[in-house]
């Protein structure tokens, strides 16, 4: 019983100082409890940081914003909207003018908010898109 005792005492301090007592160290500790984020107060002095450098992907052609903002319910005849491609699903429409078919996409009609689903859409590219919807659509 002695022998069996003193090889579990042997057995357990080789592995306990083979183990890495890196989780146990200072820094490793610190890191693991510090913050995810930082609060200031009113008269803190706050670190300054860059803001990040986006940069633009060029300019997009009406085409590419029915692609990315307009396909998901034109394309499919969701909840109402006038088909791409479909002229008579787009002839009451089109008949009331291309004004009044701008103004519906920048204001919103129905279900369709106010600049479709496109938010960082000028009032220009929606105008553009609109119009290449109808061309494609007569």
């Amino acid at each position: 019983m002695h022998i069996f005792k003193l090889f579990l005492v042997v057995f357990l301090f080789a592995t306990i100082t083979s183990v890495s007592a890196d989780h146990l160290e200072k820094h490793s500790i610190e890191n693991r409890i510090k913050p995810s984020g930082s609060v200031y107060l009113e008269g803190d002095d706050v670190p300054v940081s860059k803001p990040a450098v986006v940069e633009s992907s060029g300019p997009r052609t009406a085409e590419d914003i029915y692609k990315v903002s307009c396909a998901a319910c034109h394309a499919t005849d969701a909840i109402g909207a006038p088909m791409f491609g479909n002229a008579a699903s787009w002839a009451d429409r089109i008949a009331k003018g291309e004004e009044a078919l701008i103004n519906n996409a920048i204001n919103g009609i129905n279900a369709m908010p106010p600049m479709g689903t496109c938010g960082s859409c000028s009032t220009d590219d929606i105008a553009a898109t609109v119009k290449y919807m109808v061309e494609n659509s007569q």
